[in-house]
């Protein structure tokens, strides 16, 4: 906590993801006067651009080649069995 500073913030609890509870966003002080709808709207707006978190994304990349590995891997067993 930085004691002494006033930030304007912005709290949005929905934020429309499944990955995030809420998110809190400090205002930069050259648009702490503009309203306040103004600014919930740009924040919402920023916040359906957010990505799942890099881990996620990197556990869906390593299943596609264990699967595609493991279907070939039967595709070639199969093949093998009914060719004798």
């Amino acid at each position: 906590m930085i004691k002494g500073i006033h930030h304007t913030m912005i709290e949005l609890s929905d934020t429309g993801s499944e990955y995030y509870e809420r998110a809190i966003l400090i205002v930069k002080p050259t648009y702490a006067s503009a309203q306040r709808t103004v600014l919930e709207q740009e924040a919402r707006r920023m916040l359906k651009q957010l990505d799942a978190p890099s881990a996620f994304r990197r556990q869906k990349f390593f299943l596609r080649p264990l699967l595609i590995g493991t279907v070939c891997l039967l595709t070639g067993l199969f093949t093998g069995l009914f060719l004798r």
